[in-house]
């Protein structure tokens, strides 16, 4: 008797069923718990195979519900790439694999497609053998993945910045759902037609930003603050320790060969061309205003992004950006400082504004990055404490809020006793821990909206890629002995530009290479 591979419920459980017909159980039923038929599952592409991609890979893999079958990177397969522990990735891709050897004795940090596709079919060959699995595509292109590709779901982007909006315009376009790290776009003209893209073509998308905990920790600030805990919301403070790589003071000089097993156009993508670096690269690429968008992209994602979700703040009005600077002696004995146009500094300070709205009224939000924090509140110093390395606060005019807790830490306790309530969990690090793994893939496979949605971030990537802007102007007009510098940016959202500072408009937009302009 021919297999009826469409067996459904109702004509599995019909009276009619003949004893022949009752053997014909489908697998969902003798895959035992947790079993999800491959017909039910995500089939996912994945693209942006290097340490930050693999080790967020390593956590997907046990997903029933997820079959990655498609992976992509311009890096075959090396072992040059840069993280934050010689041998903390490998020794988690065999924890996972359960395979003390995996990989061999190699040296070095090795990522790249060919890697990723022999994580995942081994993993896949352990852990699910009874499935039908068919392997692991790979490509170094994208366009061609999504040409290919056609059964795919959705796809997962874990790229550099300046890519993000590149790849997921074109999977869109594709009528795949979308989800990719932090954060949507490096340029808010791409943001825009990113947001654009996903109207028109009615997919669902996810920020990976997102962290449940963080947004119910806000919303027990936003409660504390509209109960009047520190009268009236004046200022808020947001700092990382951030930079965690190199922020270059020059552009390379050196100009080393392309590994033979990576493809140096491809990644460049849509940038203008440029002579290959390992200093543009992986880990990296973040400190360069053409493939990344800085320490506040990089963090500012997860601790800014509920407080602009949490208390509805609209797009800034104005932005502002104290920057550090480096000084340089010239051929004459004198120290100058040295302009800069394609790397952001180290430290940041920047100041943004926004309108009363809602139950606020006009308010100052600060960020600040390596290493600058933001004063210390008096009801700290009074108790011999000090600010963490990374944090948020909320300033009234009648008291402070540090991460989720009033301060001083009496002044927490008698409010808690005075409301009945237990005490807010305050986030580790002011970030706070990452939420369920599966709430973008559920909204995906139902075709739902997800909480990350790319529209509830709009607003604070926004106000990341202005700070962005801000910083380079900063950075760039900032001359010393009494010269120009942290000029203040007035933003028309609604049309789009500065209104005061012209010349910060040209950073809106990036130069496109022939072929790439989206």
């Amino acid at each position: 008797m021919a297999r009826k591979d469409n067996l459904n419920r109702r004509e599995f459980l019909a009276p009619a069923a003949t004893t022949a017909a009752l053997t014909l159980v489908p697998r969902h039923v003798l895959g035992g718990p947790g079993y999800v038929p491959p017909s039910d599952k995500l089939a996912l592409a994945y693209v942006g195979c290097g340490t930050q991609g693999i080790r967020e890979m390593l956590r997907l893999l046990p997903n029933p519900d997820v079959q990655i079958v498609a992976v992509c990177d311009p890096e075959k397969d090396n072992t040059n790439y840069v993280d934050w522990d010689p041998t903390g990735l490998r020794d988690q891709i065999r924890r996972t694999l359960e395979d003390p050897s995996w990989g061999g004795d190699y040296k070095g940090i090795r990522c790249g497609r060919e890697c990723a596709r022999d994580i995942i079919q081994k993993y896949y060959a352990k852990k699910r053998s009874a499935e039908n699995f068919k392997g692991v595509s790979s490509y170094a292109d994208f366009r061609e993945l999504l040409e290919k590709e056609s059964g795919i779901d959705a796809v997962k982007v874990m790229t550099p910045d300046h890519l993000h909006a590149t790849i997921a315009i074109a999977a869109m376009k594709k009528k795949k759902h979308v989800a990719v790290h932090k954060p949507v776009a490096n340029r808010i003209a791409e943001l825009r037609l990113v947001l654009e893209t996903q109207r028109q073509m009615g997919v669902r998308t996810h920020l990976l930003a997102y962290q449940a905990n963080t947004f119910a920790s806000m919303r027990q600030v936003k409660s504390m603050i509209l109960d009047g805990a520190i009268g009236t919301l004046r200022e808020i403070h947001n700092w990382t320790d951030r930079p965690f790589w190199p922020h270059y003071t020059s552009l390379p000089q050196e100009n080393p060969p392309v590994p033979e097993s990576f493809n140096w156009d491809l990644w460049l993508g849509p940038a203008l061309d440029r002579p290959y670096s390992p200093h543009y690269t992986h880990a990296v690429f973040r400190g360069w205003y053409e493939f990344g968008a800085g320490s506040i992209a990089d963090m500012g994602n997860y601790s800014m992004w509920p407080i602009y979700s949490v208390l509805d703040l609209p797009i800034a009005t104005s932005v502002q950006a104290d920057v550090s600077a480096h000084c340089e002696i010239d051929a004459n004995g004198v120290s100058r400082i040295r302009p800069n146009d394609f790397s952001f500094p180290q430290c940041n300070k920047i100041r943004f504004t926004f309108p009363a709205h809602g139950n606020w009224g006009p308010l100052t939000l600060y960020w600040y990055d390596g290493g600058v924090r933001p004063n210390l509140p008096e009801e700290l110093a009074a108790e011999g404490r000090t600010l963490p390395g990374t944090g948020r606060m909320f300033v009234g005019d009648k008291g402070v809020i540090l991460d989720s807790a009033l301060v001083p830490e009496k002044k927490m306790r008698d409010y808690q006793q005075a409301k009945g309530i237990t005490p807010p969990a305050a986030p580790a690090g002011g970030r706070g821990g990452r939420g369920p793994a599966d709430e973008w893939i559920t909204a995906f496979k139902n075709n739902k909206e997800s909480p990350g949605d790319f529209q509830k971030a709009a607003a604070v990537t926004e106000g990341i890629n202005l700070a962005g802007i801000a910083s380079r102007v900063s950075r760039k007009t900032f001359t010393g002995g009494g010269g120009r510098t942290a000029p203040l940016l007035l933003w028309d959202a609604a049309n789009m530009k500065f209104t005061n500072f012209s010349e910060a408009n040209q950073h809106l937009s990036r130069d496109y290479r022939n072929g790439w302009k989206l």
